[in-house]
């Protein structure tokens, strides 16, 4: 039993703290992140284009996604 109480203590001071959340981006990785190959369009002028046109046919008004609650406002 004391075994048993010493592995669980070991466990939870060895893999506990690798579950730790960082919740910023350090200033270095900015420039990475903001690079244009991590867009998700490589044209994001005429992708918005296409969008307006699809919601205009399919009457589909912001099902790509866009941001904004369910009262209706942006």
């Amino acid at each position: 039993m004391l075994r048993l109480k010493t592995l669980t203590i070991i466990f939870a001071i060895t893999v506990l703290p690798s579950c730790a959340i960082k919740p910023w981006v350090q200033s270095y990785e900015r420039g990475i992140l903001a690079d244009p190959i991590m867009a998700f369009e490589q044209h994001p002028a005429s992708t918005r284009f296409i969008n307006h046109v699809y919601e205009a046919r399919e009457a589909a008004r912001g099902a790509e996604g866009s941001a904004g609650g369910g009262c209706g406002c942006n």
